[in-house]
């Protein structure tokens, strides 16, 4: 491996240390309650360190989902079908408990999703990075303006599902109370979007 292979690895690796030690600091005494200083020091780095990996403090926590934030768009590249294509992807995050599906009922996942959406400012960061996931799909399916109306519904669509998933687990189900009932809703979903989008069905 070069070194350049190397340095990303490092990289990665201080991203994720940074992140989950942060994580584990939000979750035992709240996001508010835990400055950016602590962090870094727990982290063994400088704060000056810190805002170069994370410019804002709740990028420490949304690190943990930055991976999906282009997932829409890489899944249409190339797709005769694109809204088939992001049905059989979320079919298949659903099959496997992807987290970003809402449906995991893992103690550890449902704390994460319990810091995120019960803290204003990061369901406020978060409503950013649902615009740049809407803007790279909306790119990869043409960019005029029948692709950013079908990116932002189909962004919506998603977002909705994995919601009411979550709800149900965060109201006592199980993954397997859940599961049939989430594959059929999303399929419902999928279906009436192909219908209202011919083109990119």
């Amino acid at each position: 491996m070069g070194e350049g292979g190397l340095r990303e690895r490092k990289k990665r690796r201080m991203y994720e240390s940074v992140s989950d030690i942060a994580v584990g600091l939000f979750l035992e005494r709240g996001f508010d309650a835990v400055s950016v200083a602590e962090v870094a020091a727990a982290a063994e780095i400088s704060k000056p360190t810190l805002f170069r990996y994370f410019p804002a403090k709740e990028d420490l926590v949304l690190y943990r989902i930055a991976d999906h934030e282009g997932e829409a768009a890489r899944v249409v590249a190339g797709r005769a079908r694109p809204v088939d294509a992001l049905r059989l992807h979320f079919l298949d995050g659903l099959e496997r408990c992807d987290p970003i599906t809402g449906l995991n009922d893992d103690p550890r996942v449902r704390a994460f999703y319990a810091l995120l959406y019960g803290t204003p400012s990061l369901v406020a960061r978060m409503y950013a990075y649902l615009e740049r996931s809407e803007a790279a799909l909306a790119e990869a399916l043409g960019d005029d303006l029948d692709a950013r109306l079908a990116a932002g519904q189909i962004i919506a669509v998603r977002r909705v599902l994995a919601q009411e998933n979550w709800r149900r687990i965060v109201a006592g189900e199980r993954v397997a109370e859940v599961r049939a009932d989430a594959v059929a809703a999303a399929e419902r979903a999928f279906a009436l979007l192909a219908a209202g989008l011919p083109r990119f069905a």
